[in-house]
Parts: structure tokens; C-alpha cells; sequence
């Protein structure tokens, strides 16, 4: 099977491959022979009722420095791909939101992994609320009123920006914290929407688990360590990547959200687990092929385009 890909996504020439799961995404398509072409959110258009991208014929190596060679640009109707990997990174704003009004009108039609309606619905910090059983206590608010009855509940907390990404403005707070004040004060005047409190899961220093599901399986994990000193487990924030294995409780999470990622048409998402605790449902662009493929776990990404393919023979 050949297929057209495009793939929407940040700059190329600033990805760091050797993490960077799209990249991974795109080595796979080439060993199969699969035709990728490339371009940005901002040259994603709708033009007379059809979904257009100013797009690049890519070819890709895995070479730090000479990662990609790129075609002529063309406008391209991607009615007539046969899939768009959604691959750009958050920030979640309306930036992102409009890219998923436009791919919604060709998809299934053209495939979009993952499906636009669905990674617009289903924003990582809130989608998890939908399963609280799995999850660590957790308050959605702005309310400071409600934050400090919070921290007076569970003592030790983390606040987080809803929205966030990568790490970015995770913050602990202690029950009698002389920071708090100041914290919400920037956080009222940082952010508009309400913020993620959630207990603080003190069991971190011993990583925090990417999960991997493709089609709603569980597919590969990695344990991420924090770096000495911080609470985030990121790798772009320094965390360490180290080989894991599922176990009971990991198992239990996958299979109890399984099926609602394939009623979604979530085909590739990443879920973040501390101490057997939920705690994010990654849908927009999920990371964690290549650490899981590096520390001799399975390559994820053959099994992302065997369930593609998969899809489009169906």
C-alpha cells in the first residue's frame, strides 16, 4: 500500500529529531514508500469550500544538521491526500482550534490522525476528568477561595496552567506556602482560563510513566525522572528516560480508557501516570516514540502506520 501523507506541523528545520515523534512518524512513512508532504498551520486554508495547504513534497534522513530535503510548494486539496497527521504542538489557543474546524471537513474522507473533533473536545487537562477514578484529586478553577480550601483538604499541591505544554508553569505549593499569593497573582494576570490543581503525588521523584496506546492499546511505555530538584518529569524540561513495564494498575488505566479513545477516533495518544494516577490524556501531539524506542522498547511508530493503513484498507 502507497499512500500520500501530509503532515501539519511546526517548522521542520527546528525540530530536534532526536526526539521528536513526528520525525519518527515520517522516517516510517519513507521506509514504506509512503509519499510524505509537509507544511505549517499557517499555510492551511480554506479556499471556496476546500480544505487547502501550501504543501512540500519532504524527504527525510535521520541525520542531525541534514534531516530533510524539500520540494516546490503546491497548492494542495488535501481531499485528495489520503492522510494529514495533526502533529503541530500546543499551545492549545484558537490558532489550533480553527486547524481542527478546517481538517474536520475532509476527515474521514482523508484520514486526520488524530481526529479533529476529537482532539478539539478532548484537551488533555480536561478530557482526563472524565474518567475521576484513576485520577489523583484535582480541582479546575480560578477561584481563589476554592484553591485555598483545596490546599487545606490535601496539604501538598501542584498548580498547573490548563492549557500548558511541555512542563511549562508547574508549581508546587505547600499547605502554608508564603509564594501562594504571589503565584496567584501571576496567574490571574498570565492565563484567562482556570488553572489545574491537583494533590501532589510526592512518589514523582520516581518518574512519572508515558504511556503510548495506538487505537486505544497500549503500545509502549517509558518511566520519565525528574531532574534533582524540580517536580517535571519532561524530558525538554531534563527529565531521564528509563525502561519500564506496565504493571496491574498501569494495565487496568489502558484498558479502562481504551474504548473511549476508539469511539474518538484517537489513534495515537500519550498518557501520563505517577504512582498509578491519571494524570493527563495527550491527544494534540503526543511524544515518546523515539525515548521508548532508544531504551529498547518496541518502535511505536511501525504500529502507528500499520493501524493507518489498517484504517485506509478498511
Amino acid at each position: 500500500m502507497s499512500l500520500i501523507a501530509a503532515v501539519q506541523m511546526d517548522p521542520i528545520e527546528r525540530i530536534n529529531i532526536a526526539g521528536d515523534s513526528t520525525f519518527a512518524l515520517m522516517l516510517e512513512a519513507r521506509a514504506r514508500g509512503h509519499r510524505l508532504l509537509y507544511y505549517t498551520p499557517a499555510q492551511l486554508s480554506l479556499r471556496n469550500g476546500r480544505v487547502v495547504a501550501e504543501a512540500r513534497p519532504v524527504e527525510v534522513r535521520d541525520v542531525a544538521g541534514d534531516h530533510f530535503t524539500l520540494g516546490a510548494t503546491a497548492l494542495t486539496d488535501l481531499a485528495e491526500v489520503d492522510v494529514v497527521l495533526l502533529r503541530q504542538d500546543p499551545p492549545f489557543d484558537l490558532s489550533y482550534l480553527t486547524t481542527t474546524h478546517l481538517l474536520e471537513r475532509i476527515h474521514p474522507q482523508t484520514l486526520v490522525v488524530n481526529n479533529p473533533a476529537s482532539v478539539r473536545n478532548a484537551p488533555e487537562k480536561i478530557f482526563v476528568l472524565d474518567f475521576p477514578e484513576l485520577m489523583p484529586p484535582t480541582l479546575i478553577s480560578r477561584d481563589k477561595g476554592l484553591i485555598e480550601a483545596f490546599r487545606a483538604e490535601h496539604g501538598d499541591i501542584v498548580m498547573k496552567p490548563l492549557y500548558g505544554h511541555g512542563g511549562g508553569g508547574v508549581f508546587k505549593v505547600a499547605p502554608k506556602d508564603p509564594n501562594f499569593g504571589s503565584l496567584f497573582d501571576l496567574f490571574s494576570v498570565t492565563f484567562r482560563e482556570p488553572w489545574v490543581i491537583q494533590r501532589f503525588l510526592p512518589r514523582i521523584t520516581e518518574g512519572d510513566k508515558r504511556i503510548i496506546l495506538v487505537d486505544g492499546v497500549a503500545a509502549g511505555v517509558v518511566n520519565r525522572v525528574p531532574a534533582e530538584n524540580d517536580i517535571r518529569s519532561n524530558m525538554v524540561r531534563g527529565g531521564a528516560a528509563q525502561p519500564t513495564d506496565l504493571n496491574a494498575r498501569e494495565k487496568e488505566i489502558c484498558e479502562t480508557i481504551g474504548p473511549e479513545l476508539r469511539k474518538r477516533g484517537l489513534l495515537f495518544v500519550g498518557i501520563d501516570v505517577i504512582d498509578g494516577n491519571l494524570t493527563e490524556i495527550n491527544v494534540t501531539s503526543p511524544t515518546g516514540v523515539r525515548a521508548i524506542k532508544r531504551i529498547g522498547g518496541p518502535d511505536i511508530a511501525v504500529t502507528i502506520w500499520d493501524a493507518i493503513e489498517a484504517k485506509r484498507r478498511a
